[in-house]
């Protein structure tokens, strides 16, 4: 078999590879402090999904990571150690480090502008004053999927800062589970049905 042959065939089994490879993205702070916050909503999805899948964060580069493999489909589920305003930085390092596409690339974060318990699902937007989706846009620009969790905005102004890395109220905390279920189903839905199955299924 001529190299050309065989390059050819390398080429083949790497885009089948990273067709069938999934990048899932949680946003928070690490810390102890920020555990429970509103702001870390998008690492406990992460923790959820992970743990569906029976896989247990590990030390990497710029992030905790968790891979398992879900219907045929490589997952693997980071949630960055940069801080949110430099998450953009942990994404684009192990999108390339794992040859993952931005189309299976699924970010889900915090906001502050929908309802408690609102899920919002695009696959472009603003950042919507959102430091961690600013710093990613900074690196893939505003066409990337993204999984938005409404956390209300009960805060007198000035306050934005205190109360998204403040605690959830009790009736929050209550309904957390089942909205963090929606999440990683979505997620997962993501995955093996696509985007366009997640936007009409989960917004909303």
């Amino acid at each position: 078999m001529c190299f050309k042959n065989i390059f050819r065939i390398f080429k083949s089994k790497e885009t089948e590879e990273q067709h069938m490879k999934y990048l899932i993205v949680g946003l928070g702070n690490i810390g102890d402090e920020y555990e429970n916050t509103r702001h870390n909503i998008g690492f406990k999805i992460a923790d959820s999904i992970a743990e569906r899948g029976k896989a247990t964060f590990k030390q990497g580069r710029l992030a905790f990571m968790a891979s398992f493999k879900y219907r045929g489909r490589y997952v693997y589920v980071i949630k960055p150690t940069t801080y949110m305003n430099l998450s953009g930085k942990a994404v684009k390092y192990w999108m390339d480090k794992l040859g993952i596409k931005k189309s299976h690339v699924f970010v889900n974060v915090d906001d502050i502008n929908l309802d408690f318990g609102k899920l919002r699902i695009r696959k472009k937007g603003s950042d919507g004053g959102h430091n961690g989706l600013k710093d990613i846009q900074n690196y893939l620009g505003a066409d990337y999927n993204r999984l938005r969790v409404g956390v209300g905005s009960e805060f007198s102004k000035g306050q934005q800062v205190d109360y998204v890395l403040g605690e959830w109220t009790s009736e929050q905390k209550e309904a957390l589970p089942d909205i963090i279920n929606k999440a990683t189903e979505a997620n997962l839905d993501f995955v093996f049905r696509g985007m366009h199955h997640v936007i009409n299924n989960y917004n909303g």
